[in-house]
């Protein structure tokens, strides 16, 4: 989706101030001894009290509202039974469709008490993702996002996972431009159009470089089972630089 207009501008700032109040509101929730799936009730009230609707099961009949991954697991994690611990690693993914718009974001979070190698990872995480954020100007190439995240990566002693990309958003949950690199990717040489609308989410690694597939159809884990975070915003790409949709 390109924007080029303030409807659709107000219009995906709703939706991603709802997603991002939703994907905060699960975070402060967390907790030992309560599900995933109890967890994805949280969001999916919240979501139906703004009258947004999951994306995941409105594009994918994904079996849940939100996405939930408890390391080892990485990305789309369905909600179900497992217990939250201590000390556990979770990353939430919130996604919703509100009068044909949607938003995506997502992160990462370490429960109580937090091990100091992965506070750090989820610290950088975040950092990682601003890197690629701050790179982004209408104009510019996609692959610069890449090469920020990358070299935030390199100069901090961290992998990046290599088949989970960034994509274009806005009028569905995943559109064109499709797989933009949050690493670096010689060939990748797409611009950034004035008006585009996509996210940026890239998984940090302390080693693990590839996704690979969990217990089910949809669960992801890091091929060498290394600690691994996700971070995500959903933007628009001005000449000025990044509008971020989706900042609670």
């Amino acid at each position: 989706m390109t924007i080029d207009n303030d409807n659709d501008l107000q219009a995906l700032k709703r939706i991603g101030a709802v997603v991002a109040r939703t994907l905060q509101a699960m975070g402060k929730a967390l907790e030992p001894g309560m599900t995933t799936r109890e967890l994805d009730e949280i969001g999916a009230k919240l979501l139906e009290a703004e009258g947004a609707r999951p994306a995941p099961a409105l594009t994918y009949n994904f079996p849940g509202a939100t996405c939930i991954s408890v390391f080892p697991d990485i990305a789309h994690g369905i909600p179900g039974d497992r217990v939250l611990k201590a000390g556990d690693l979770v990353n939430i993914d919130v996604s919703a469709e509100k009068d044909g718009y949607f938003a995506d974001t997502g992160s990462s979070f370490v429960m109580a008490p937090k091990a100091a190698k992965l506070e750090r990872l989820a610290r950088d995480g975040k950092r990682a993702m601003w890197a690629g954020v701050n790179s982004v100007r209408a104009g510019a190439r996609l692959g610069d996002i890449g090469n920020a995240v990358q070299k935030f990566a390199d100069q901090n002693g961290y992998t990046l996972i290599r088949n989970l990309a960034s994509h274009g958003v806005g009028r569905g949950l995943h559109e064109e431009p499709g797989s933009i690199p949050t690493w670096h990717e010689p060939g990748e040489r797409r611009r950034i159009g004035e008006g585009l609308v996509f996210t940026i989410e890239p998984f940090l690694s302390m080693g693990s470089e590839w996704a690979v597939e969990g217990d089910d159809e949809w669960t992801l884990r890091a091929d060498t089972g290394r600690p691994t975070v996700q971070f995500e915003h959903t933007l628009v790409a001005t000449r000025r630089g990044a509008i971020v949709l989706t900042a609670a």
